[in-house]
């Protein structure tokens, strides 16, 4: 299938003279998760993973991707002619020096510029020599023969009683930025800051509650760009109280090039595909950085913090009882690890204003927890049993606040290489959850932090420590980010973020234990303010596998005072074997 479907591609790209045809993972506005309508690079290779670039040659194909999915590519690739290219490995080149290697100087390479953000863009122009970018083109599109329909869900407004701020304020706050920057229009391209700034959400994006559309600022107006059928009048009208005019979706093309000349237009360019970049008025001058709305939704309220507390116990609730479940019903042999995700989904719907999951449970057994975003399914289904360990990294979204979290647990007999890299992953987690920094701190300095218990043991995770976490929107946000990957951003207070070392042995089994923190002021000395995290995540951190005397008394200390605080704060919900499974996983060792 996959086969052919490349050889019907190669067709298109003959027709255009078109020497490599390259398919990203993205859609018009750069989003993370995709409605299945984008879903091109994972039709045309077959691999399912959310992050990926596709590269079709005339007579041969390769997919990029980096160390989180090279097991699950290498499965999923197998008999598609598709050639892994695992990124960051010694001697696999990057996809600019693939490309300059297989398109002769002056060829042609064809992108869906929709899709392809302008930051990328500029960095192709300026590495790939003379060889033209033809970015009018969707070859997947054209010989997508049952492509799913667009996304079409209603906008809904999204009540300040929840985010705390109605969006006449948050529109101030970015024409302040606005004009310290000589500013005179700001472009959003990026849904979650559309969302956040108008305080309207929607269901666009599976498990984000996002709506397709398009925004434009100006010191005396505030544009949304969506589709008529996806707005109703009383949230048009709602929003019009608010100072913001709601316009066509396909509109933003033709107001961004009648902008008058020599004001200047504020984007982010990574977050801006090429063909609204190209749209954009030639006199306008164009300020490029990150999105004021980013770095403001990245500061959590007073009023979002303590709601998303509140949605974090609901979720420890929930998550007691289904780790209760599992645990007698694992030894029966009747507990899958898709019937396990399944039933969690069960529980967290218990929860008061539960609205939808944050993303796909991972739900693990085994030598299946290697896979850092593996997926349980139906077709190949997988049997808990009573040995060994169970990973499970799952979230919600509740209308106060979405949830993500890690809990690896022990369902009987565990080897000594399990008990040591649960051990090392713990530490890690500890290291990181109780450290101590100045303020301007970069947020990727913080990664080594969490990586040294395990580095001293010469192990490491090809993931990122910890990401942004947004508020009832996408589980992943920006702009911080704890990665070996260099970030120019402070850890700030109020900015919440996750906490997930972990440990993977292809074959064998993995680990990751993970919760979400608020960074908060812990004080101030003669060198000036300084910060540290608080957990917002409350479930139980499974003690069963610990080998205790590899803790220093910190790290006992703080394990044996965050369990103990769990059964504080979820008790009062529980009864029955629940309560009874929560006392005996939060007794101190």
């Amino acid at each position: 299938m996959i086969t052919e479907r490349l050889e019907k591609l190669r067709k298109k790209m003959s027709e255009r003279n078109i020497d490599a045809y390259v398919v990203l993972s993205s859609d018009p506005h750069t989003s993370e998760y995709l409605a299945d309508y984008y879903k091109t690079r994972k039709y045309i290779t077959g691999f399912s993973g959310s992050a990926g670039t596709a590269v079709i040659l005339k007579k041969k194909a390769a997919l990029f991707t980096d160390g989180r999915y090279f097991i699950q590519a290498a499965k999923e690739l197998k008999g598609s002619t598709v050639e892994l290219m695992k990124m960051g490995e010694p001697g696999v080149p990057t996809l600019i020096e693939y490309l300059n290697e297989n398109v002769g100087e002056c060829g042609k390479i064809g992108v869906d510029g929709l899709t392809l953000d302008y930051n990328d863009y500029y960095q192709w122009l300026e590495k790939l020599g003379d060889r033209m970018i033809i970015t009018d083109v969707d070859f997947v599109g054209d010989i997508w023969e049952d492509r799913p329909e667009k996304p079409n869900s209603k906008a809904y407004a999204f009540d300040v009683k929840y985010c705390g701020k109605d969006t006449k304020t948050k529109l101030k706050e970015l024409r302040y930025f606005m004009d310290s920057n000589d500013c005179d229009y700001n472009f959003i391209g990026s849904l979650d800051d559309i969302c956040y700034l108008y305080n309207i959400r929607g269901n666009d994006v599976l498990y984000n509650p996002v709506i397709i559309s398009y925004a434009l600022v100006g010191k005396d107006f505030a544009n949304l760009y969506i589709d008529d059928e996806k707005i109703d009048d009383d949230l048009i009208e709602l929003l019009k109280e608010q100072g913001v005019t709601v316009k066509a979706y396909e509109k933003v093309f033709e107001d961004l090039s009648e902008l008058p000349g020599k004001s200047v237009l504020f984007l982010d360019p990574s977050k801006t595909n090429v063909r609204i970049y190209n749209s954009i008025n030639s006199n306008i001058r164009i300020s490029k950085g990150i999105q004021p709305t980013t770095l403001m939704k990245a500061h959590k309220n007073e009023t979002e913090i303590k709601n998303q507390k509140n949605a974090y116990i609901k979720d420890g609730v929930a998550l007691v009882k289904f780790f209760n479940w599992v645990e007698t019903g694992t030894p029966t042999g009747n507990v899958t690890e898709m019937s396990a995700a399944d039933k969690l989904r069960y529980f967290r719907e218990q929860g008061d204003l539960f609205m939808d999951l944050s993303f796909g449970t991972i739900s693990a057994y085994g030598e299946n927890a290697a896979l850092p975003h593996y997926e349980p399914s139906v077709d190949h289904p997988v049997t808990l049993q009573p040995k060994g360990l169970y990973l499970v990294d799952s979230g919600a979204q509740y209308l106060d606040g979405t949830t993500d979290i890690t809990r690896t647990v022990a369902l009987g007999e565990l080897t000594d290489d399990e008990k040591l890299h649960y051990t090392l992953t713990l530490k890690s987690h500890i290291n990181l959850m109780t450290t101590i920094f100045p303020k301007g701190t970069k947020s990727s300095s913080l990664d080594p932090i969490a990586r040294r218990p395990i580095w001293q043991e010469m192990l490491d995770f090809r993931h990122g420590t910890g990401h942004g976490v947004g508020f009832y929107l996408g589980v992943h946000e920006g702009p911080q980010r704890i990665s070996s990957v260099n970030n120019d951003i402070d850890m700030d207070e109020g900015m919440v973020t996750s906490d997930e070392p972990g440990i993977y042995i292809e074959g064998s089994h993995g680990i990751r234990i993970e919760n979400i923190m608020h960074c908060i002021k812990v004080g101030e000395s003669e060198f000036g303010e300084f910060l540290g995290f608080e957990s917002l995540s409350i479930c139980p951190i499974d003690t069963r596998p610990v080998i205790k005397e590899k803790l220093l008394p910190f790290e006992l200390e703080w394990l044996n005072n965050y369990n103990k605080e769990c059964y504080e704060k979820l008790s009062p919900y529980l009864e029955g074997s629940d309560l009874e499974y929560l006392e005996q996983q939060t007794k101190a060792i």
